[in-house]
């Protein structure tokens, strides 16, 4: 049986997205193809890392316990891990998980896609402060739904004209959920509501970290 690499299991609230403020349980997967210039979870990135393996079985059962049915799949890259799809095919089998997948948006969603009773996905769009934006699939664009949200971090005011760029040649409003959000300590975000204001950005949502708020920013398994 296929085993996967788990940095943490933790019990918080979401932080962002659709379901922030809501419980969720969430687990954290080793490793990431990506290098932001941003990025809050270095720890978890490397094959060096520490991590738990475990079973689809395992995994499955500490979520059952966990008596949570928000369930958030991050990393790292989630994707990465070898036979994601069985762990993603089992927990489709329960109804009552409502199961998210935090994705980098370099790895192609297709296959994931095609997954009776699918994830929903969020997927980051690498804007041009993350140093990654030429690491992008844009084919994933195809794939979304109204159950799928695009994220865009934005650190200055060249991403946020690149968000907009990327909303309306792809015509996400309507499409999937998206949302902005600060590079934490790089934009001010009055500069954000302002930038939405000017461009009435209608169905975008701006959103904070709820949990770099309650939470030292630094923190681990929140």
């Amino acid at each position: 049986m296929e085993k996967y690499k788990v940095v943490e299991i933790f019990e918080s609230i979401n932080g962002e997205g659709r379901k922030a403020g809501q419980l969720a349980i969430f687990v954290r997967f080793q490793k990431c193809n990506l290098n932001c210039s941003y990025c809050d979870t270095r720890w978890a990135n490397s094959e060096d890392s520490p991590y738990i393996s475990m079973s689809a079985d395992e995994i499955y059962k500490r979520i059952l316990e966990s008596g949570i049915t928000n369930v958030t799949l991050t990393g790292g890259e989630p994707l990465l891990q070898n036979n994601i799809v069985e762990l993603l095919e089992k927990l489709a089998e329960n109804q009552d998980l409502k199961v998210e997948i935090e994705t980098n948006g370099s790895v192609n969603l297709e296959k994931f896609s095609r997954i009776k009773n699918p994830p929903s996905f969020t997927m980051d769009y690498k804007l041009p402060s993350s140093l990654m934006e030429e690491r992008m699939d844009l084919e994933n664009f195809k794939y979304l739904t109204e159950k799928d949200t695009v994220k865009f971090v934005s650190g200055s005011m060249e991403d946020l004209e690149k968000a907009r760029y990327i909303i309306e040649k792809y015509s996400l409003i309507g499409k999937c959920g998206v949302y902005i959000s600060p590079v934490f300590d790089k934009i001010e975000l009055s500069e954000i509501v302002e930038f939405m204001k000017k461009y009435k950005l209608n169905g975008v949502n701006f959103q904070l970290q709820i949990h770099k708020v309650i939470w030292d920013p630094e923190s681990k398994g929140v």
